[in-house]
């Protein structure tokens, strides 16, 4: 019988079962760690890649009509110039005279500083650009910045796209990859940081088009929810009204999730119709016109833009999948309460875990022999510590699908115990027949 959590405490939850079981852990932590720094451990950083292998596949792979790239983290500063990002790129921040800590003044409730109770400033615009020096000579002729998104890049490799591809519209670029915000008020663990990763997509379209294409990667972007694993009475699509769109935006909508501090943004999806080629194209005088191979019309393509961040994906995961249950019955050396990441097969870290039932050298052979021939198509662990009881709740707490126990009977029938994470159920499967088996469970 699932068990009922209150939003207050599942966050602290998932932050303790992530450092102690090693999904992630707070930035530089043998030096007192980073305010809003985090680090994925072992397990994390599976989970991290299933995820981004997963949208990699779906997006890019399967569709003929998007290509993938992975643009420089650093860029000509002209490429942040051109579209605004230097001059625009903003966050209204006030200042508490009293304590002199600093917040963004629309997540200020009131005229009174959040942390102190004393007098704020007025607001004025901060930049979020985080700055660096190309070359040893720290001056403005040597300013540059990390990307603050990832979409630039692939505005700027449009026309070497075109070029190489031959592609037709309507298509799209995609990209996964790192971008960096000096955020004024990060927080909520991995939900808002001043390093994080997207997934991002700028799809080409002809402008008349432009309605059928949003309502498409809008529909695409539901379907990848729902296979996450995701709750549909989580998820709130909010369209934005005009006057808070960006100007170049005839249609924006956040897809939003009831986090346990509040509803807030998970991912986004803008009709950015053709500002970006226009600017860059006005900016740095190269042609970025699409030329139509059957009428000869030349064209700036108009673009809708998908956007997934991965970081908060993974706490959504994470979100989603964990639970505390009343076990029917309590196995050996284990209490009744059991905890489980119940992620959907495909996201799970670990696939498999191999436990011999004792730490004899003829069972723990047996069980070595499993895992050597099994790790080579499937992610796979190996545990003989502690008991059987104690060795499930682990994997549970982990998120593993399915337990391989080799026991004693192993060495007679060169049978092993295959035991379900979702229904503690157990079928006994010959050896010789348990890779098949599994990855047929596994899908």
């Amino acid at each position: 019988m699932e068990k009922n959590i209150q939003n207050n405490d599942l966050m602290n939850k998932i932050i303790s079962l992530c450092k102690r079981r090693g999904f992630i852990f707070p930035g530089s932590d043998i030096y007192g760690g980073l305010a809003n720094s985090w680090d994925y451990g072992p397990l994390g950083i599976e989970l991290k890649n299933n995820i981004k292998r997963e949208w990699w596949r779906r997006f890019v792979h399967n569709r003929p009509d998007v290509l993938g790239v992975d643009t420089a983290l650093i860029m000509n500063p002209k490429v942040w110039e051109a579209v605004g990002h230097v001059q625009h790129f903003t966050d209204p921040l006030v200042e508490c005279r009293s304590c002199h800590l600093r917040f963004r003044w629309d997540h200020v409730k009131g005229d009174k500083c959040p942390s102190c109770g004393g007098e704020l400033t007025a607001p004025r615009q901060f930049n979020m650009l985080f700055k660096t020096f190309i070359g040893p000579v720290e001056d403005q002729s040597a300013l540059a910045y990390l990307r603050p998104e990832t979409a630039q890049g692939m505005f700027v490799n449009f026309k070497n796209i075109l070029e190489t591809s031959r592609k037709r519209l309507p298509f799209g670029i995609a990209q996964v990859g790192k971008a960096f915000r000096n955020e004024i008020t990060p927080g909520n663990f991995i939900f808002r940081t001043r390093e994080f990763e997207q997934m991002e997509i700028e799809y080409f379209i002809e402008e008349k088009d432009w309605e059928t294409y949003f309502n498409h990667w809008l529909e695409e972007m539901k379907r990848w929810l729902k296979d996450l694993g995701v709750a549909g009475d989580k998820v709130h699509y909010h369209e934005i009204p005009e006057g808070d769109r960006a100007h170049y935006s005839k249609r924006t909508v956040d897809i939003e999730y009831n986090f346990p501090f509040g509803e807030s943004e998970l991912y986004g999806l803008a009709y950015r119709g053709n500002f970006d080629l226009k600017n860059h194209m006005e900016k740095s005088g190269q042609d970025l016109e699409y030329t139509d191979p059957e009428t000869g019309e030349k064209f700036l393509p108009h673009v809708i833009e998908p956007t997934w961040g991965v970081d908060r994906t993974v706490l959504v995961a994470m979100l989603e999948a964990y639970q505390e249950e009343q076990a029917p019955t309590a196995e050996e050396g284990e209490t009744d309460l059991r905890v489980m990441m119940r992620f959907p097969k495909w996201l799970a870290p670990v696939k498999v875990a191999i436990l011999p039932l004792s730490k004899k050298e003829n069972l723990s052979d047996k069980a070595r022999e499993i895992y050597a021939d099994l790790i080579k198509d499937l992610v796979c662990e190996y545990d003989e510590t502690q008991s059987i009881g104690k060795r499930y709740r682990r994997q549970d707490e982990i998120g593993t699908p399915y337990c391989v126990t080799v026991d004693f009977e192993s060495l007679e029938d060169n049978a092993v115990t295959v035991r379900d994470r979702d229904t503690m159920k157990q079928e006994r499967t010959k050896i010789g027949e348990l890779k098949r088996y599994l990855k047929d469970k596994l899908g």
